[in-house]
């Protein structure tokens, strides 16, 4: 048997992407480095000399990695390592990147920097020295909408490339693809694990070394479908005490990562068993055990998990390509009849990220987290025994705000996270109101509800739909659902379909007119008139500037104001 027959036969054999000693045509022993190979070959047959081959694999690298290739010095070691080669070996380099474009690590004896630069100059990229004690530099690669792809390239960390793989996270990203021949360097095995779909420490010390790790592992588990092991599960207990030295900009994207991801429920839930979340969001805990009154089946802390699920769900339910005749959710179907025509402008909603580094959908996923914090500090019984949270939307806000800039998100980011817990209640006035008044929200109500809550508006009807999925579950009524549903589907016309009408009617006169036709002094009363104008546009009882001047009169005559000349 020749050496192509057997690269053609092992390749549908498990010793695709490993070392192989042949003997003979024969393969007698393998490894997931030449190495290995060679030792595992020298323990039985050690009288007999070996070739050792690496039996290659059928997938395909994106272009950009041909392009890095090209600007490469002619025989110039290097690798591509850690998660690219990973989602290389899954199939998932090509598809949709949770966390948005996928960033590339590369490995190299020297010289990280100096080649950073000319792969930069190249690319006609940017680039920066990242780490001058490790020698690694940053390609920064951005794209047309923003969206930015980090080239990083480092020297070993180590002796040799084997001595880098080692010292990494987990052994599914201890992996190497050498970019001159087309092999895999494997010495943890990590593409067995892959296989077997487990998340395992590269050793003992790897979550003391840097304890994010603890939060990485949770994240890729949740990602990727796979489970931890119980020797690293025990490690990343034993480490969470040191979490406080962690900067808090690299938690912080962890965290925003988790909440991006797929069953952010699941994995913040992970967090708290691991003990992880009295070391990077403390407040949270106080919401266990916290008795809620009917309709409301769970305590507040199952109550927000079970919240964050559900705002998976309708989030998923709602975007572009769904097929609805695949669930078996009639809530959920619901949802797409009554929603549906908006899949667009909500998938484009969700594209107008308030920062380049994070997803909008992970910053409402943050909100939803938080938006009943504050309910252990707000509980009060009323004459009846119930049990109520006065003001926990507005307290909760200021808490889950203070959490944003304690992350050092953008004011941007911490005024979004502060307007859609403030506001979270009204979608439930609003379908209270309809269940037992039957009353929908009139064109003031909506014009004011969006005045107040800006873009934020629409997290906060998506955010309200889970809320409610989440305070009955199972017990959920359809009239009660169908109410939301009319209630975000009244909001959501208004906001993009009758936007110049009642969400945001145009100025009829500015403020130093009206001072002028008025004969009125600057002064608070200016702003108070004006925004009234406004309501009643949206009311549809003003409609051009003489009403709107007609309508300041009568208010102005309704009494003395300081504001007259």
């Amino acid at each position: 048997m020749n050496e192509e027959t057997v690269r053609s036969e092992t390749q549908r054999s498990p010793y695709s992407g490993r070392w192989v000693a042949l003997v003979r045509g024969r393969v007698i022993a393998q490894g997931g480095t030449p190495e290995q190979a060679l030792r595992a070959s020298l323990s039985s047959r050690y009288k007999e000399k070996p070739e050792i081959i690496f039996m290659s694999l059928p997938f395909t690298l994106p272009p950009l990695i041909d392009r890095i290739k090209d600007a490469l010095p002619p025989e110039q070691e290097i690798y591509l390592v850690g998660g690219a080669v990973r989602d290389l070996l899954t199939s998932r380099l090509f598809a949709k990147h949770p966390y948005g474009a996928p960033d590339f690590d590369f490995a190299l004896p020297s010289n990280g920097i100096s080649l950073a630069r000319k792969v930069a100059n190249t690319l006609n990229a940017d680039f920066l020295p990242l780490d001058d004690e490790r020698d690694t530099g940053r390609v920064v690669i951005t794209k047309e909408d923003g969206t930015r792809t980090f080239l990083d390239f480092a020297t070993y960390r180590g002796a040799n490339l084997e001595e880098d793989l080692r010292a990494r996270d987990f052994t599914i990203n201890a992996l190497a693809y050498n970019l001159r021949d087309n092999t895999i360097i494997d010495p943890l095995n990590g593409a067995n694990d892959i296989r077997a779909k487990l998340i395992r420490a590269c050793s003992p010390t790897s979550m003391s070394e840097d304890p994010v790790r603890i939060l990485r592992a949770v994240r890729q588990a949740a990602a990727f479908g796979f489970k931890i092991d119980k020797p690293t599960r025990e490690w990343m207990k034993q480490s969470t005490d040191q979490l406080g030295r962690i900067s808090a900009e690299r938690l912080r994207d962890e965290v925003f990562k988790i909440l991006q991801g797929p069953k952010p429920d699941a994995s913040i839930r992970a967090l708290d068993m691991l003990g992880v979340l009295q070391h990077l969001m403390p407040e949270l805990l106080k919401m266990k055990g916290v008795e809620q009154s009917p309709p409301h089946i769970h305590d507040v802390w199952t109550h927000t998990l079970t919240v964050l699920d559900y705002l998976d769900h309708v989030i998923s339910g709602l975007r572009v390509g769904y097929d609805a005749d695949k669930t078996n959710d009639m809530f959920t179907g619901l949802l797409g009849l009554r929603l549906g025509r908006f899949r667009e402008q909500i998938a484009q909603h969700f594209a107008q990220s308030l920062n380049v580094d994070r997803s909008h959908r992970s910053l409402l996923f943050f909100a939803a987290l938080y938006h009943d914090v504050c309910k252990p500090d707000t509980k009060t019984h009323d004459e009846t025994g119930r049990i109520r949270f006065f003001d926990h939307d507005l307290q909760g806000a200021e808490v889950a705000a203070e959490r944003a800039r304690a992350f050092n998100l953008s004011n941007d980011e911490v005024e979004r996270i502060h307007a859609i817990i403030k506001h979270h209640m009204r979608i439930h006035f609003f379908g209270s109101r309809l269940l037992n008044e039957k009353q929908t929200p009139s064109r003031k109500a909506i014009y004011r509800f969006f005045r107040d809550s800006g873009k934020a508006g629409i997290d906060l009807i998506l955010l309200g739909l889970a809320d409610l999925r989440g305070t009955s579950a199972n017990e959920l009524t359809l009239e009660t659902w169908t109410a939301y549903l009319d209630i975000a589907r009244i909001l959501l016309e208004n906001y993009w379909e009758r936007p110049e009408e009642v969400v945001a009617p145009p100025r009829l006169l500015d403020g130093h007119e009206l001072m002028k036709e008025l004969s009125l002094t600057p002064g608070p009363v200016i702003g108070q008139l004006l925004e009234s104008i406004r309501e009643n546009q949206a009311a549809g009882k003003i409609e051009n500037r003489e009403q709107a001047l007609s309508f300041a009169r009568e208010e102005m005559a309704k009494g003395p104001s300081a504001g007259e000349a």
